[in-house]
């Protein structure tokens, strides 16, 4: 760790870990949530705003800015905290899922991934270089390895295969974010572990980027599809795996109760496009549980999204407008459900902060669920 990156842990409960990571551009308080801006905003959502819910850091997306606008463009316009008005830090994923997710428009090798653009069919090659220098380019505070992602049901092979290829290209990684001047001697990379559900194949991938060397360790290729039971029986060792001085971020998770689960396993980061996402199709987040304000049982519903939130939606409107704004399909609409529901995401953590720094975390998780599940359409 140097003073560009520091991790400090501050209390433990259990596994659970809450501290700080200190970067050029603020802290950031863990466990953590990043609000995702894949296309260098939060969607509905103004940057001074996504600060004021709670995040101190946002994520954003390799693969979707290299197509547009352009990392090159983005450099020559100062950068990706200035382009959109985000002067904290900013993590970028490297475009591994993507290159999954859109696996009928790639062709995979040990060079790296060619692949089809989604928008105009245009061909392009994306390696660990190539990935490195456009997050450079973006001047991205934690740069993600770029790693190949193959689904927890492909064979034992191809997942042995998979995650060999993605130690030999955190390799790679490494070495280029190295040779990236002055943004590697200011900035960090983390690498990300691999391996499915498997957990030797998940041990050796930690022991390999161990070896090589980074600031932090992503646990990658989870929260696709194999359910929160497989995902939990994975985190039941894979966090611990990893080096316990730096942070663990398990990369697209998720779902309130997953987060929770997480937590108690020992993770300290996450990322999700959920709360966005259902802010812009009519989902809101309550302690009792997500409800679908689309419902018409909420056309006269004169109580706030959630009666327990302090978020500025729940103190100036009542369900019913929401309601309104939503089936009306109003701008507005997605632009209050999804104010409130990075509300209660980054409230979420901070009960999550403080009950590990009292030592009450089994306590906590236990009322979470109980009411969070209990009453969730």
């Amino acid at each position: 760790m140097t003073s560009r990156f520091r991790f400090t842990i501050a209390a433990t409960d259990g596994r659970a870990r809450t501290g700080t990571i200190e970067t050029r551009r603020g802290a950031i308080r863990t466990p953590a949530f990043m609000p995702v801006g894949t296309a260098a905003t939060v969607k509905a959502m103004k940057p001074a705003d996504v600060r004021t819910a709670g995040a101190d850091i946002i994520l954003g997306n390799t693969y979707h800015l290299m197509l547009r606008p352009g990392a090159e463009r983005v450099e020559r316009l100062g950068g990706l905290h200035h382009f959109m008005g985000w002067e904290r830090p900013i993590l970028t994923d490297s475009g591994g899922y993507q290159v999954m997710s859109l696996s009928e428009l790639t062709k995979r090798s040990e060079e790296g991934v060619s692949f089809k653009s989604h928008l105009d069919g245009t061909r392009h090659l994306l390696s660990p270089e190539r990935s490195i220098d456009i997050q450079r380019q973006l001047g991205s505070t934690i740069v993600m390895a770029f790693d190949e992602l193959v689904p927890t049901t492909s064979t034992p092979e191809v997942q042995r295969a998979a995650m060999e290829r993605s130690m030999r290209w955190a390799q790679r990684s490494r070495d280029a974010f190295d040779a990236g001047g002055d943004h590697a001697e200011n900035n960090a990379i983390f690498g990300i572990q691999q391996g499915a559900l498997d957990e030797d194949l998940r041990l050796r991938s930690a022991q390999a980027l161990t070896a090589i060397g980074f600031d932090g360790y992503a646990i990658g290729g989870l929260a696709v599809g194999e359910g929160q039971e497989a995902m939990f029986g994975c985190l039941d060792f894979a966090p611990g795996q990893l080096p316990a001085d730096q942070p663990r971020y398990l990369m697209g998770v998720g779902k309130p109760d997953d987060i929770v689960g997480a937590v108690e396993r020992g993770v300290d980061m996450f990322d999700c496009v959920l709360p966005t996402r259902s802010g812009r199709t009519g989902q809101a987040f309550t302690r009792t549980g997500p409800i679908n304000l689309r419902n018409a049982r909420f056309a006269e519903d004169t109580g706030p999204l959630d009666p327990e939130c302090g978020c500025p939606v729940c103190a100036t409107w009542e369900r019913a407008y929401v309601h309104h704004l939503v089936r009306a399909g109003e701008i507005l609409g997605a632009m209050l459900m999804t104010e409130h529901n990075l509300f209660f995401y980054q409230a979420l953590m901070a009960d999550l902060r403080a009950a590990i720094a009292g030592g009450t975390l089994t306590a906590f998780a236990t009322a979470f669920r109980s009411r969070y599940l209990a009453k969730g359409e």
